[in-house]
């Protein structure tokens, strides 16, 4: 990926994939068998990164890290907060 410039999601990506491992929460081969369970069509369809969350997320929630649900609920949280940082901020 040279000469990408990572957005701070990204980042935060990779930062999330190395705590998790070394948390012992999944291993490369767990995050390896996600990736191919999405099939061709994720590599078209979604970013590097976007597959990568997704494995990471499919792997916490089979490790019972939370459950579907328990995402669901917090990921209507956060888009309650608003559409951008500074929104969410005057949102308190």
């Amino acid at each position: 990926m040279e000469g990408h410039d990572f957005a701070l999601w990204e980042k935060r990506v990779d930062a999330l994939m190395v705590l998790c491992g070394q948390k012992g929460l999944f291993t490369v081969d767990g995050l390896r068998r996600a990736l191919e369970d999405m099939g061709e069509e994720a590599f078209e369809k979604y970013s590097y990164y976007e597959r990568w969350i997704a494995a990471v997320n499919q792997n916490l929630i089979e490790a019972g890290v939370y459950s579907i649900e328990e995402l669901a609920a917090r990921m209507d949280e956060v888009a309650a907060r608003g559409e951008s940082y500074g929104e969410a901020q005057s949102n308190g």
